[in-house]
């Protein structure tokens, strides 16, 4: 504590920092004296990766193993205007003359990082892609092929292994302009190399309908109710046979779903929203149809409201 003077209490009074709001409280009257101050004092942090080492640091990022200088490189920064210092601009042209063996890996890593971003994706699954870039690249088998395939191949890979999964136009529509076509090769590749290196087969990891349920009910903007219901369905449907993707399905059971609700929906909005063709949608429609007593959740739907629901 502190003493201030309180304009209210018309005396210099005992304050009170609050540090996580930035204010400063008169302790008697509650006058808060001071908004969003800013703390100069020194914020020793510890940005070591590892837990055993507690030299604390207040500059620099933490190190990245996958480059070959742990990421803490110097680098010297372009003079400001015309009349910027000699020095500064001589030591920037010598460094761009040297060679940097990470410079490659660098603009990887910030194209996978951008497209992480836009996804809406986790830092794990980031760290994920980086790392099976790094093992492609290492083997110096990438050369000439199509760099922005081959960086969506990994996303989508990472993705995959961590058990959040993204469908291929997904991945495709931030990829820098890659087809899915491509992405699907340079995936397909990308998976023969490794295994090749690890000598086994390589665990990619199941995908199911659910994993993209709730996040194409949330683009249709679907009730909790029916997104519940949905959810059940996808569940009670593994137990049939049915030999449609898992994403053809999940968007399926979102066509059912929303025709036995009273907010339905266009299949060419559902198409829209899952990125499934509206042909395709139809037909697994067809497919399920039968079975819809049994995928419907009684609390949703009366048997009565499932005998009228409209044949494929």
């Amino acid at each position: 504590m502190a003493d201030a003077y309180c304009s209210d209490c018309k005396k210099s009074t005992e304050v009170v920092f609050d540090h996580s709001a930035g204010d400063t409280v008169c302790s008697e009257c509650g006058l808060v004296l001071e908004a969003h101050s800013i703390d100069e004092t020194s914020e020793w942090r510890t940005f070591a990766n590892e837990s055993g080492d507690n030299d604390p640091v207040r500059v620099g990022g933490p190190s990245n193993p996958l480059l070959t200088d742990g990421g803490l490189s110097t680098v010297i920064s372009k003079p400001n205007g015309a009349s910027g210092d000699f020095l500064s601009s001589s030591l920037g042209r010598w460094q761009n003359r040297g060679s940097n063996p990470d410079r490659s890996l660098i603009l990887a890593f910030k194209t996978i990082a951008t497209m992480s971003d836009r996804l809406g994706l986790v830092a794990t699954i980031k760290d994920r892609a980086n790392e099976i870039y790094k093992k492609v690249e290492d083997q110096k088998s990438i050369r000439g092929r199509n760099q922005d395939a081959i960086l969506a191949a990994c996303l989508y890979i990472a993705c995959r292994q961590e058990d959040k999964p993204r469908t291929v136009k997904e991945i495709c529509s931030v990829a820098n302009g890659a087809t899915k076509k491509e992405i699907g090769r340079a995936k397909e590749y990308i998976v023969k190399q490794l295994e090749v290196e690890m000598g086994q087969s390589m665990e990619m990891g199941t995908i199911h309908a659910g994993d993209f349920l709730r996040r194409f009910c949330s683009h249709l903007g679907m009730t909790n109710q029916a997104v519940k219901a949905a959810q059940e369905a996808v569940q009670k449907s593994e137990e049939i046979d049915i030999r449609r993707s898992p994403i053809s399905v999940a968007a399926a059971v979102i066509y059912i779903i929303t025709q036995l609700s009273d907010e339905k929906k266009l299949l060419r909005d559902i198409s829209l929203a899952t990125g499934v063709a509206e042909g395709t949608i139809r037909n697994s429609y067809k497919d399920l149809h039968p079975h819809a007593s049994r995928l419907i959740p009684n609390w949703f739907a009366k048997e009565e409201d499932l005998r009228n629901l409209c044949s494929p």
